[in-house]
């Protein structure tokens, strides 16, 4: 098994988020699969080719640079934050000077398959999500600019509502850089991203890529939602799994479906096949995430190895996919707090451990490298 073992270097303090010229896809055509289409291969045609569908009418350029306050909505949940141009230029020596966090390792050829890309196209594409706990004062001023007239607000082709507010004013611009300079945050999505931003500022430095464009939620105001990201195992057999579960210390029990499924909360995971049950409680994991536990405990003590490991992002999908020589390891959700902890602590999560929700639909603000 190929897992990510390498830890991106940590930007230092102060977190700065940069006012840049935002390029948007038409209303009509954020989240719609064929618009794809701008962002696909060559990718060194990407920058020509937005081009040509702002001068058509299938995307456009605002008129001079913003920090954005974005707010969408998604099957119920709204989810707001600042995109800027996120300073990736300094590096943190200490942990007292680290302002972003990730909770993952990430795979190098990955990361930098993904700075090729954003080189050619030259563009970020999509904002990587931050989450963090700001300060009261800037929950306040973000409410406050939510209270004027959105700038763009539409319902996009995946069922979205987006309302974004490009904020110019100079004072305001002050205010939210003082209110963000020592704020700690955590990689939500866009590890491999982020890892991609900081290699690209590595080789071009004092230009555009000083900067990669991020999204800053918080977490006490509109947050995202936590979810589990659970596994299957090819090759392996839920003898084996409970078994190694067992030899980590952990009480294992055969259940019902029923019985087995509503035990699964913060205390204990789920083992099934599709017909055997199982439900495993590792004891305390009040300063461990069950995640964690079965990587770091569970994993090693199989007498054969998984083929692989497929992540799954709801328990439907897994048990789908589980069968007799693939059985299923339904863990519950992460809770915020305790990855947070566990990360300042100098700590790490196993690679797709968590996933914060929802995401905002591709194509609503895209930065491009070449009019930053």
């Amino acid at each position: 098994m190929d897992f990510a073992s390498v830890v991106p270097p940590y930007v230092a303090k102060p977190l700065t988020l940069q006012p840049f010229r935002a390029v948007m896809l038409a209303p009509g055509r954020v989240g719609d699969p064929a618009s794809a289409r701008a962002l696909a291969r060559p990718y060194r045609d990407v920058a020509s080719r937005l081009l040509q569908w702002i001068e058509e009418g299938r995307a456009s350029a605002d008129v001079a640079p913003a920090i954005y306050l974005h707010e969408y909505t998604a099957e119920g949940l709204t989810v707001r934050g600042l995109v800027g141009a996120l300073g990736v230029a300094r590096r943190a020596d200490s942990m007292a000077e680290r302002a972003v966090w990730p909770h993952e390792a990430i795979h190098p050829e990955q990361a930098g398959e993904l700075a090729d890309r954003m080189r050619q196209m030259e563009l970020n594409p999509a904002p990587i999500l931050l989450v963090h706990h700001g300060e009261q004062e800037l929950r306040d001023l973000v409410t406050d600019i939510g209270r004027g007239t959105p700038d763009w607000r539409y319902l996009d082709r995946t069922g979205q509502r987006q309302r974004i507010w490009a904020v110019r004013d100079e004072e305001t611009l002050a205010r939210i850089a003082t209110l963000l300079a020592d704020t700690r945050c955590l990689v939500a999505d866009g590890h491999h991203r982020y890892a991609a931003y900081l290699r690209l500022q590595e080789d071009n430095p004092g230009t555009a890529w000083d900067a990669g464009l991020a999204m800053l939620v918080d977490q006490r105001d509109t947050p995202l939602f936590l979810g589990a990201i659970h596994r299957t195992f090819p090759g392996v057999t839920i003898d084996d799994l409970a078994g190694a579960c067992r030899a980590a210390g952990a009480d294992v029990s055969h259940q019902d479906r029923h019985h087995a499924l509503s035990a699964l909360d913060s205390t204990h995971l789920v083992l099934t096949d599709g017909n055997v049950w199982q439900t495993v409680s590792p004891g305390d994991l009040a300063r461990e995430a069950a995640v964690s536990w079965l990587h770091e405990q569970v994993l090693g003590r199989l007498p054969v190895p998984p083929v692989r490991i497929e992540h799954h992002h709801n328990v439907e999908d897994a048990l789908t996919a589980s069968s007799s020589v693939a059985p299923a390891v339904l863990l519950p959700s992460p809770d915020f707090e305790q990855v947070r902890a566990l990360v300042e602590s100098g700590g790490l999560l196993p690679e797709k451990a968590t996933s914060f929700q929802p995401k905002p639909s591709l194509g609503v603000l895209m930065r491009p490298m070449n009019d930053a």
